[in-house]
């Protein structure tokens, strides 16, 4: 007896999100799939995911040794380190956190900061994520400098969230980069920023959710089923939903005690198991830590491309 597999068809499309292809790099498309992930069968997924490699514009204080160990004396100077990780491990996406500006890392005047983040950007030739330091106060001030100094770039800029978005999406409106749209693991006001964002004019097909996810072992559960109600919600026809997911699992995976205490195994698989759970939930592009995690990954998503 033949068993007939039921198959989904939706109408929706995620948004097909283009980040890069200023003068200095080429771009890279995330989004634009019409189906759950890797469910080839059922519609469309014509942008793999991407993995992109986190640095800071300064010497990481409060890293795990884990990771420090794997990329050496480069961590030091984040522009050798930005190097290392396109040329000797394969990033095709930068993710400049601008930690240095931060209060606590001793507010590093703005200029200064520019200088090394035009350096990275001249010198690797990949599509950048930028990230603030964290403050909102200060990254009201720093972020419309940041995205002037990367104009024409297309860059993903961020995080804007419901209450602290309006700076950081006329400075992206103006300069032509995308942003990624911050929330707390919640539907309803992910929606809500989104519609922020877009009633001032920016276009949502330039918008990246980040929908705050959480590491293995700490709530995966429940992120994942967010992840899902929100892309379900997308496909048939939530154009307000219909954004691909940034997530930050080196960030997540790396603050847990099974990463930090139990050896750079342990952390590197923590970081692993948690990518792909999130792949597998709907995350477009990742951004990671461990170099060997992100190798690992990269393999993964090469292999189930293929199926």
């Amino acid at each position: 007896m033949t068993v007939e597999l039921i198959k989904e068809k939706y109408s929706g499309p995620i948004n097909t999100v283009e980040i890069g292809k200023g003068a200095l790099c080429p771009s890279i498309k995330i989004g634009g799939q019409s189906t759950f992930p890797f469910l080839f069968d059922e519609g469309e997924m014509p942008n793999p995911p991407v993995v992109a490699y986190e640095i800071l514009d300064c010497p990481p204080e409060d890293w795990s040794e884990h990771i420090i160990n794997a990329y050496g004396n480069v961590v030091k100077d984040p522009v050798k380190w930005a190097k290392a990780c396109v040329e000797d491990f394969g990033a095709r996406a930068l993710c400049v956190r601008l930690a240095s500006m931060h209060p606590d890392y001793g507010s590093r005047p703005i200029d200064e900061a520019l200088v090394v983040l035009r350096a990275i950007a001249s010198k690797t030739g990949v599509p950048l994520i930028v990230l603030g330091s964290g403050d909102e106060e200060r990254d009201n001030d720093i972020m419309p400098k940041v995205s002037q100094a990367l104009k024409g770039e297309n860059c993903l800029l961020g995080v804007a969230s419901q209450n602290n978005y309006k700076t950081l999406t006329a400075t992206c409106l103006a300069d032509g980069h995308s942003i990624i749209a911050d929330s707390p693991i919640d539907v309803n006001i992910a929606k809500q920023v989104n519609i922020l964002i877009s009633d001032m004019g920016f276009d949502a097909k330039r918008i990246v959710m980040h929908p705050t996810t959480t590491s293995l072992g700490y709530g995966m559960e429940y992120v994942y089923s967010i992840m899902e109600r929100s892309r379900l919600a997308a496909f048939v026809g939530d154009k307000m939903l219909a954004m691909p997911f940034i997530v930050f699992v080196g960030a997540e995976t790396w603050k847990t005690k099974e990463a930090k205490e139990f050896g750079s195994v342990q952390g590197i698989n923590w970081e692993v198991v948690t990518s792909t759970s999130l792949l597998q939930a709907g995350a477009d592009l990742i951004v990671m830590r461990h170099p060997d995690a992100a190798r690992s990954v990269r393999r993964y998503i090469d292999w189930i491309m293929t199926k």
